[in-house]
């Protein structure tokens, strides 16, 4: 048995459909039809993977004892951080 039904498409995506049914030598009906089944036929996507939350720090006061801001800029620059941390 086969069901009537009514479907809002935005009209380029269905001047698209004819132009591709007239092409395959089909009807619409036949084209939507097999586009509904391959949907349907998916597997449903996988629920998200929960997700631990970050840890927050309760630290106060900045850098660490020794560290200096133009330290920090040396390490984004690539410099040795083996000789950054002795002089912590």
């Amino acid at each position: 048995m086969t069901e009537r039904t009514t479907v809002r498409l935005p009209d380029d995506l269905v001047a698209k459909a004819k132009r591709k049914a007239l092409a395959e030598g089909r009807s619409l009906t036949a084209l939507i039809e097999e586009g509904l089944r391959r949907v349907v036929a998916e597997p449903a996507p996988s629920a998200p993977k929960h997700r631990k939350p970050l840890p927050v720090s309760s630290a106060t006061g900045g850098l660490a004892t020794g560290l200096s801001w133009e330290d920090l800029r040396d390490l984004e620059a690539g410099e040795d951080f083996e000789r950054l941390r002795r002089s912590w």
